[in-house]
């Protein structure tokens, strides 16, 4: 929904026309088409639509779409076709209406066709919504004009969601926006708080159009229109000359989506076809996770948690704070259930929040004091049971799916009975010899200090009687510690160049491209690389 203010400009073929006069029937004798302004739902990118997970998994798409003959319409049978639609809310028909209309059957196709395609999933939950407030259903094609059923779509005012809401209407109407949760990109809640804000509208104004026009450009503007065009009851059409530019282009286009989500197949327009239907169920999560946790263990695509909830503004869902809805295909969401537990201490230090931090020392500790973080690896062995999946058996271990079919040279499907490798990876800070040999001396300290203090012996600050010192023991040369060695790392699931440098402390992306002979950063599972020998840190003498 985007507010604007806009200074009246009232066409000059209908300046000197009395208001009462100004209809539906005279605005094609005043109204110059080509300065139509056009919602900014017909500038998306339709390349990018298209590889929205939804469509790329679940449907066939049109690459012909623009290539197919333009059908070729008479005036008689578009006013036909729209009094035949079967709306509570008047489709009457306009030189404006059909400038709409051509733009998105002739210049517009690939993009309806996509929105087509997006519509058998997001179509039932704006049914769904209208009906519970008892609204007209014609109106789910308003997010068609709003957003082309992107839910993460941002107009240049700052509209945000299917629904476009400014933040102050999303904020007055209940909607919770923060850094964290957009509530505008969540299709149930958008929905609902639509169809609200609609039917308020509507018992403002007893008209539709006006109505629509009002969530385009706010009562404010609607009502300022009304006075200027005079007393009495008015519509839309009336009014149009008084209301800002881009509103009047908004209920011509509310129209022509209806239009052509209707009639599409008349204009040789192919929708993006349901290969398989999505079917999704939603869990209630109250504890703080992170997509890639889920994504990870359940072996659920990062786009597809994405996708299904767009609400989620930076990928955590934060259960700590207060339940929040998690939707996942079915099959995923009883696996969820089944492994939260996992889910959960999947990389938990990674993503983990700190409530208390307690500030520094000054000591020294890690890889500072001359030790390094290995990874160990534990190795297991499950034996299928009936039912499990490889889903169910990687959460269970908190791995991906994708190690478990890596280590074992399994598909997509494991037999009952069948015998399975599980590798599972904790990283352990060892310590090195010249570490060792310093701790050793600080015990050995640490026990002369209190065997003398059991002894009743203090320290002495003042001599009173010259004490030959002993001799001090000869130190043993030390052993040079062992020389750091190269090694070899295979690629797991979502591993990067700068994941992989963080685990081998002294050892830089630019160490291992080099070693590699690689000159850019692609990498992929199952790759083998080579790690450089660590580089001997230079350390800084203390002064005393």
């Amino acid at each position: 929904m985007k507010i604007k203010i806009f200074l009246p400009i009232v066409l000059a073929a209908m300046a000197t026309m009395p208001a009462e006069s100004a209809s539906i029937l005279s605005l094609d004798e005043s109204i110059d088409v080509n300065n139509i302004i056009y919602p900014e739902s017909f500038e998306t990118d339709v390349k990018k639509m298209r590889e929205n997970w939804y469509l790329t998994t679940y449907a066939v798409l049109d690459d012909n779409a623009d290539s197919r003959p333009v059908a070729n319409v008479s005036e008689d049978e578009y006013i036909r076709r729209l009094a035949a639609m079967p709306t509570t809310i008047e489709m009457p028909y306009n030189s404006v209406v059909r400038a709409h209309i051509n733009m998105y059957a002739e210049r517009k196709r690939s993009l309806v066709g996509n929105m087509l395609g997006m519509g058998l999933y997001y179509m039932p939950i704006f049914e769904e919504a209208l009906d519970r407030y008892g609204l007209p259903l014609e109106l789910k094609y308003l997010p068609v004009i709003e957003s082309a059923l992107n839910p993460t779509a941002v107009s240049r005012a700052g509209a945000t969601g299917l629904w476009q809401f400014m933040l102050p209407t999303a904020t007055g109407l209940g909607m919770e926006v923060n850094s964290l949760v957009d509530e505008r990109r969540d299709p149930y809640v958008s929905s609902d708080r639509a169809a609200q804000y609609l039917k308020q509208l509507y018992g403002m104004y007893g008209d539709w159009s006006l109505a629509i026009a009002a969530y385009n450009c706010g009562p404010g503007n609607v009502n300022k229109a009304l006075r200027r065009a005079g007393g009495g009851k008015k519509d839309f059409w009336e009014i149009y000359p008084f209301l800002p530019t881009e509103t009047r282009g908004y209920v011509p286009a509310f129209i022509a989506a209806n239009y052509v989500m209707t009639y599409y197949d008349k204009h040789n327009i192919q929708p993006a076809l349901a290969r398989r239907p999505v079917v999704t169920d939603t869990v209630h999560v109250n504890k703080r996770v992170h997509f890639q946790q889920i994504s990870d263990v359940l072996g659920i695509p990062m786009d597809a948690i994405r996708i299904l909830n767009p609400q989620y503004r930076t990928d955590v869902i934060p259960g700590d704070i207060r339940p929040y809805a998690l939707v996942l295909p079915s099959l995923q969401s009883y696996c969820y259930v089944s492994s939260e537990d996992s889910i959960l201490n999947h990389n938990a230090s990674q993503y983990a929040r700190r409530t208390v931090v307690e500030p520094g020392d000054g000591s020294r500790t890690g890889v500072d004091q001359g030790g390094e973080y290995v990874e160990e690896v534990s190795v297991k062995y499950h034996k299928v049971r009936r039912g499990e999946t490889l889903t169910s058996i990687a959460g269970k271990y908190g791995v991906t799916v994708a190690d478990i079919r890596s280590v074992n040279k399994v598909g997509k499907r494991v037999k009952r009975g069948q015998t399975l490798k599980i590798q599972t990876y904790k990283k352990k800070y060892v310590k090195t010899a010249e570490q060792l040999a310093a701790d050793n001396t600080a015990a050995v300290e640490v026990a002369e200090s209190t065997e003398a203090a059991s002894a009743g012996q203090r320290p002495q600050t003042v001599q009173e009687e010259p004490v030959q010192a002993k001799p001090a023991p000869k130190a043993e040369p030390k052993k040079p510690a062992p020389a750091p060695k190269a090694t070899t790392y295979t690629v797991r699931k979502g591993d990067t160049l700068t994941k992989i440098a963080s685990r081998f402390p002294g050892v830089s992306v630019a160490d291992i491209k080099k070693a590699n002979n690689m000159t850019k950063d692609n990498i992929r599972d199952g790759q083998k690389l080579k790690i450089p020998a660590p580089k001997k840190a230079t350390g800084r003498k203390r002064r005393r």
